[in-house]
């Protein structure tokens, strides 16, 4: 992880400032050691003798032929390592798909580390699949699958439905990466359109053994959309697909291959996404190790041992990035202003997933452009401040993981020349952020537990 985080210094003539930058940075750090994903693969997995112990489950590794690991998302290199560890040369096989250019020095022999595009799917991403389904197929009843998933899965393991080329996907992503969507929508459309989405892995590892690790990146941890759920029940349909692109506007515009799949599913012509009771999920045993509620409460700890009076507001954000900022900035003046609903010195901490409905020709990410909108709304206010983190490192197509903002940032900018307001049209938070030395900049984590702010008042 960098240090010291890209925004954390002294500011001379606010010390309430500097120690909202440094305590901003402590917090970060206490909710990403929280979720690191060893640590959390250790902490629900034992092994004594044969024994794998699960929460509660033992699987007895000795009556298996073969154990193949396979997953993808961003945490998923670390959690192979740990499985590696753990298992040693009792892994046959393995393969995970993560993000290209995060993947850490790996140590492991049996279990390989595809490098793939994310958000956008890539070749690489679909070859990897396709490797993974090929381990998948031949396997029987007297086999194990240990499946790793953690956030970014959905766009790094992409396996094409019949046809669909690998082009219609990445101009769909990128049109509902635009639109607004949220995860969920979004990953409902990919469930309608893959072969390993939405429980259809668990239906291509049938009748092997299933224990599915999840590191969760979405608000609330449905495990049907944490990377678009491969080996959990679909509650969704092809119905439902095709309104969400309908509520976006996405129709007009929608690939013929893409359009026609849809529509020969909602006419039966092809089969829906496994559903609860498909003997698909007969064996398989899906649990989280990890989530933004643990990183949340992390952080809420360390504030409190930092001598803040502290709240965790939710883990349930969600909206326009901009609409949220606006209420996080009303909640920070309240404080301020009454005490209300808790008293100064103050740490409000909230998680979940923003949107960015993107109409500018800017850089930036949700986290980043939900710190300008705060700095704009708390303009003039002060002794007041806003810290936000995507928790994997890197907050839309940037290195920066978030940003930092403060009653004084907009008249800072002032002062160099940036206009908050314009920036915050063209959606370009990072370049703003970026010139005036705010940029929250971690470094690809190793984790994905959705996004993270921390207001600060007083």
């Amino acid at each position: 992880m960098a240090e010291p985080f890209g925004f954390v210094r002294n500011i001379a003539e606010n010390p309430v400032e500097t120690r909202h930058r440094e305590d901003a940075a402590a917090l970060m750090r206490a909710a990403l050691d929280a979720v690191n994903p060893r640590l959390a693969i250790r902490s629900v997995l034992s092994l004594a003798a044969d024994a794998l112990h699960v929460q509660g489950k033992v699987y007895d590794l000795g009556r298996y032929r073969k154990i193949v690991v396979v997953g993808a998302g961003k945490a998923t290199p670390s959690m192979a390592e740990a499985v590696e560890e753990m298992l040693g040369d009792r892994i046959s096989e393995g393969l995970v798909i993560a993000k290209r250019g995060q993947v850490p020095r790996h140590k492991g022999r049996r279990i390989q580390i595809v490098e793939a595009s994310h958000p956008t799917p890539d070749e690489a991403g679909l070859q990897g699949a396709q490797r993974i389904a090929d381990l998948l197929e031949p396997l029987g009843p007297r086999d194990l699958v240990i499946a790793l998933f953690s956030g970014g899965g959905s766009a790094l393991l992409t396996l094409p439905a019949s046809g669909i080329r690998l082009a219609d996907l990445q101009e769909l992503t990128q049109a509902l990466l635009k639109s607004g969507a949220t995860i969920n929508e979004i990953n409902c459309v990919r469930k309608h359109l893959s072969l390993v989405k939405g429980g259809q892995l668990a239906r291509l590892a049938h009748p092997a053994t299933v224990l599915s690790l999840i590191l969760s990146d979405v608000v609330g941890s449905p495990l049907d959309v944490v990377a678009s759920g491969p080996t959990v029940p679909d509650p969704t349909t092809f119905e439902d697909a095709w309104r969400i692109l309908e509520r976006y506007n996405l129709i007009r515009g929608l690939n013929p291959n893409i359009r026609g799949r849809l529509q020969a599913g909602m006419a039966g012509a092809i089969p829906e996404t496994p559903k609860e009771g498909d003997p698909a999920f007969q064996n398989v045993h899906n649990v989280v190790i990890g989530s933004n509620e643990i990183a949340a409460a992390a952080a809420v700890a360390e504030a409190r041992n930092r001598g803040y009076n502290t709240l965790l507001l939710t883990t349930y954000l969600e909206g326009e990035a901009r609409h949220v900022a606006r209420a996080l900035a009303a909640i920070a003046k309240e404080c301020a202003h009454s005490g209300n609903p808790v008293a100064p010195p103050a740490c409000i901490v909230a998680g979940g997933e923003t949107t960015v409905t993107v109409t500018g020709a800017g850089l930036g990410g949700r986290n980043q452009e939900l710190a300008l909108a705060a700095a704009i709304a708390l303009e003039g206010w002060r002794d007041v401040a806003l810290a936000t983190l995507a928790t994997d490192g890197g907050d839309g197509p940037t290195d920066a993981a978030g940003g930092f903002a403060t009653g004084e940032t907009v008249a800072r900018a002032r002062a160099a020349g940036l206009a908050a307001r314009d920036y915050l049209d063209n959606n370009d938070s990072y370049h703003f952020f970026q010139a005036l030395g705010d940029r929250v900049i971690t470094g690809p984590t190793g984790t994905n537990v959705n996004d993270l702010a921390f207001l600060f008042v007083g």
